[in-house]
């Protein structure tokens, strides 16, 4: 019995040095309870394989060869003296991490080694392995392995089907280039089969950081850009006659392609064809700009010019309203100016964002304020005697005003994303800066185009009913437009300075404008400003309450936020928005706070992320720019069925809204 027993005993230890000889084992460490890894070999002659199993918990991923623009790709530290191993890397795939563009692997991934020409069969070494979520984790595994030991039964189908996994080196694109022109890369890829959702993914080359890149397809040729910059973020390295690595992945398909750098434009008849038809985009998003909710105060401003223009002749009219068009056209190029300044100092880029600021805010509101007293006949702005009587002599008396309330009418129409205005804007603060002054030239003439019209025509000018008491009542409603304008700029000073100081700077104006009509015994007009502001004032603090049933439980917006929706198969509602944005106003009023729209938002497996731009956020300005947009609002619709996500148009519509959530489901 006591023989019995020892042999019995001998065995199980026996059995238990092969099983953990050839395979480690699921090896996990205290500091890191979301990834267990596994290591199983099997000896091939004078060679060997080995089966790195990795497991990650919901959220958590790990690294390519070429983690992007951070983390650590796993490494294995062997103490083991002359090992020869070959790591072969399934395709990766792109996501985020405290905003960092990196490539890698999330779920349970397996990574084959093949060792060459094995001396010592008892194998020792440390995996270090970073795994990242909201944190990132840097643990040590180590482990041991005895390759004279058998191999797990599975292993030789395990690792067929790992390499099953592998990029091949053909097999997806008939022809691939490559070329290094003015600071980005150019690829061009041809399939005669055509694509259907293209990838790619890039080993950087040294000294180098690749951006995301943008990826168009046209038949069956893939054209993409790749923004390059130093590890350091700065002037671009120059890669020609370099070779660049890079694996391919449409439709299951992956390909491992190395391709010598070339000089030649690869994109640039596109490229042509794309400025001109941005150019198209940039003079009808101008023009449409005019009919914009944010231009009310714009429409006052031109509803008053043309009341002035009663018993003038064609020639001062045309004058000016040429000299309206140049004071657009001006602002335009000024704010061409600022952008051109923003982007040489590294400073975040946007349309509306001087808005962001209390200085450009106040000054904003003087100006307002100072057009509304002018419109109730209590200013009169006059300008020197000789330079009036030159004006006069030209014939085009106060030109100098009229190219001033071109001027206001720009800004205060940039608070407003109109259709192709976003993309005209998007594609001119990314272009070289020629042709960012093109463009922002182009949205200036489109904006300018009804003001040229009655400059080229100038009896529609003359079309207004003949001079009469109803001036009076007209001027009086645009100085109330006016003034409605002048407070809703107060309240955009309250998130910079408090709602208290916004409420007695609001309440200097109003007592300030009712004395002086009160003193110009204009007592009717002073009784229905104060009557009037006080309506809106009750109706803009009501409508600033909303019922608790009736509240939409909106979160911060982040790429984790997003990603981790995706990942526990929710869809996602993005909003980004801002005090100063008449547009986004609308969008709430119009489409968001309807009930149907309510009611689709407020489903369990929907999420609500909002980012706020009312101030600077540069990581909002980035979120932004990695979507090819500079203007608000920005909406855009996450889903397991929409992984990438699909952007709305800047005006909101209820049918787009729910059609596009029911589309994201899986």
């Amino acid at each position: 019995m006591n023989l019995f027993i020892r042999s019995l005993l001998l065995l199980l230890v026996s059995c238990t040095s092969i099983v953990h000889a050839a395979d480690t084992g699921w090896l996990r460490n205290a500091q890191n309870s979301h990834a267990e890894v596994r290591l199983r070999s099997a000896n091939n002659g004078a060679d060997a394989q080995i089966l790195l199993d990795i497991r990650l918990e919901k959220g958590w991923k790990t690294y390519w060869r070429s983690p992007g623009e951070g983390g650590v790709a796993p490494e294995i530290r062997w103490q083991t003296p002359d090992v020869n191993a070959t790591w072969y890397w399934p395709a990766p795939a792109r996501f985020d991490v405290s905003g960092l563009t990196t490539q890698g692997y999330k779920g349970d991934i397996t990574l084959p080694i093949a060792l060459a020409k094995v001396s010592n069969k008892h194998l020792a070494g440390t995996l270090t392995l970073s795994t990242c979520s909201d944190v990132c984790i840097l643990t040590d595994f180590p482990f041991t392995l005895d390759l004279d030991q058998q191999a797990d039964p599975d292993f030789a189908r395990d690792y067929a089907r790992a390499m099953g996994q592998i990029p091949a080196e053909s097999g997806l694109t008939d022809q691939l280039d490559v070329s290094n022109v003015n600071g980005e890369l150019q690829i061009r890829a041809q399939r005669q089969g055509g694509w259907t959702k293209p990838e790619l993914f890039f080993d950087y080359p040294k000294g180098s950081m690749l951006a995301a890149p943008q990826i168009t397809v046209k038949g069956d040729i893939l054209s993409a850009r790749v923004a390059v910059t130093d590890e350091w973020g700065e002037a671009a390295p120059d890669l020609r006659g370099k070779t660049l690595s890079l694996v391919v992945v449409d439709a299951g398909i992956a390909q491992q392609s190395s391709v010598i750098i070339g000089a030649q434009p690869l994109v640039s008849d596109s490229t042509s064809q794309t400025l001109w038809s941005v150019i198209l985009l940039a003079l009808l998003g101008g023009l449409i700009l005019n009919l914009m909710p944010c231009v009310l105060p714009v429409l006052a401003i031109k509803l008053s010019g043309l009341v002035q223009q009663q018993g003038q002749s064609r020639r001062q009219t045309r004058q000016q309203f040429l000299a309206s068009s140049a004071g657009i056209l001006f602002s335009f190029l000024l704010l061409a100016a600022l952008m051109t300044g923003l982007r040489l100092s590294g400073q975040a880029l946007g349309w509306g964002i001087q808005f962001q600021s209390s200085g450009f805010l106040l000054l904003m509101v003087l100006v307002m304020f100072l057009f509304t007293a002018s419109l109730f006949d209590l200013l009169h702005f006059r300008l020197p005697s000789g330079l009036n009587t030159r004006l006069a002599t030209q014939g085009g008396s106060g030109l100098l005003g009229h190219f001033g309330q071109g001027a206001f009418a720009t800004l205060l129409a940039t608070p407003c994303s109109a259709p192709f205005l976003g993309t005209a804007v998007a594609y001119a603060l990314t272009a070289p800066l020629p042709q960012l002054w093109l463009l922002f030239a182009a949205l200036g003439i489109g904006m300018s185009l009804p003001w040229l019209l009655v400059a080229a025509l100038p009896g529609l000018a003359r079309c207004l009913p003949r001079p009469g008491r109803w001036m009076i009542h007209l001027r009086t409603l645009l100085g109330l437009l006016m003034l409605l304008a002048t407070f809703w700029l107060v309240t955009l000073l309250i998130p910079h300075w408090g709602s208290t100081v916004a409420t007695v700077l609001g309440g200097v104006l109003l007592l300030v404008l009712c004395g002086w009509l009160i003193q110009r015994r204009a007592l009717q007009q002073a009784g229905v400003v104060f009557i009037t502001l006080t309506l809106v004032g009750a109706v803009f603090l009501m409508t600033r309450i909303e019922p608790e049933e009736e509240t939409l439980y909106w979160q911060p917006l982040t790429e984790a936020a997003i990603n981790q929706a995706l990942e526990q198969d929710k869809r996602v509602f993005v909003d980004v928005t801002a005090d100063w944005c008449i547009t986004c106003k609308v969008n709430k009023s119009r489409v968001l706070n309807q009930p149907d729209v309510r009611a689709a938002l407020k489903a369990d497996d929907v999420v609500l992320l909002r980012g706020d731009w009312t101030q600077p956020d540069p990581a909002i300005g980035e979120f932004l720019r990695k979507r090819d947009r500079v203007a608000i609002p920005f909406n855009q619709i996450y889903g397991p069925a929409l992984p990438h996500g699909h952007i709305l148009s800047p005006l909101l519509s209820r049918e787009a809204v729910i059609s596009t959530l029911s589309e994201a489901k899986k």
